[in-house]
């Protein structure tokens, strides 16, 4: 028996956590069952405490403290210290039918995303049918601020498209926190950055012409002299040639908006195909059952 679930990635400050709770309150609110894991050992505050939570496995404070290690370094001990330790995720998760919705909340050390195999064997382990077998979805979120600096927009493409390769599991992209860019960004400008195009540098906003008068080690000077643009054309160029990258929005304050991304998700991982269908009696039943 199948079992379904989405594992929400992304750089920090994204805003998982707070996707993962407008979720969690949304599918609440249409009587559906979720378990919610954190998988972030650094987290201490959540609107709904998790089912599951790394810290009652191994916290990245008492790694940094005994190890000598920094937050990243610890954190990737942390993910190691889980991949020895997996019973900790099959047994709470192998009891969960397949009407629940398992919501897994990531940290955001990109590190984890986009070249260290660590994360590509946990979700080997999660999905591997004959086991777990969790119809996975991944739900990776960028910030929508981005799209004010299109270099930095292309960046975190470039780190979304590279958790797609490396994670190989059906992919959802969100821009995320949209209602920072009302009134900053206007709709149709908005719309050009759903589908990354390499276009979207040719009129990026207050570009203007090295003239080559700029200090070498000057970061303003680094930031948009001609190499770094060429830099960014290639990086744009090699997103647009794979062609796999497109964006949702999100507004967690919009519970149409989380709803959406919910139907998206829901149709990556085929949920309600295999949901029982519910005879239109039993539904009568529990309507007009107190009118005898």
């Amino acid at each position: 028996m199948s079992k379904y679930g989405v594992l929400v990635m992304g750089p920090a400050g994204a805003g998982k956590t707070t996707f993962c709770s407008a979720l969690i309150t949304h599918l609440q609110n249409n009587r559906r069952s979720c378990f919610y894991i954190n998988l972030d050992p650094a987290a201490e505050e959540f609107v709904h405490e998790p089912d599951l939570d790394i810290k009652e496995l191994i916290s990245l404070e008492d790694v940094m403290e005994e190890m000598g290690l920094g937050p990243n370094g610890g954190l990737i001990y942390c993910f190691e210290f889980l991949l020895e330790n997996l019973d900790f995720l099959t047994e709470a998760i192998d009891p969960l039918t397949e009407e629940y919705l398992i919501v897994i909340d990531m940290p955001g050390q990109i590190e984890l995303y986009t070249h260290i195999p660590i994360l590509p064997a946990l979700v080997r382990h999660l999905t591997r049918t004959g086991a777990l077998d969790i119809r996975l979805c991944a739900a990776y979120l960028l910030e929508a601020t981005f799209v004010v600096d299109r270099a930095k927009y292309f960046a975190g493409t470039l780190s979304a498209m590279s958790a797609m390769v490396m994670l190989e599991v059906p992919h959802v992209n969100i821009l995320s926190k949209m209602d920072l860019v009302k009134g900053t960004v206007g709709k149709r400008e908005l719309k050009r950055f759903l589908d990354p195009d390499s276009t979207l540098l040719d009129d990026q906003p207050g570009d203007e012409v090295d003239d080559g008068s700029g200090e070498p080690k000057d970061a303003e000077t680094t930031m948009s002299g001609n190499s770094f643009k060429r830099l960014n054309k290639a990086v744009a160029n090699l997103i647009d040639s794979f062609g796999m990258v497109s964006y949702l929005k999100l507004d967690v304050q919009n519970e149409d908006s989380v709803g959406a991304i919910l139907s998206y998700i829901d149709d990556a991982i085929q949920f309600h195909e295999a949901q029982e269908p519910k005879e239109p009696n039993d539904t009568m039943e529990m309507e007009y059952g107190d009118d005898d």
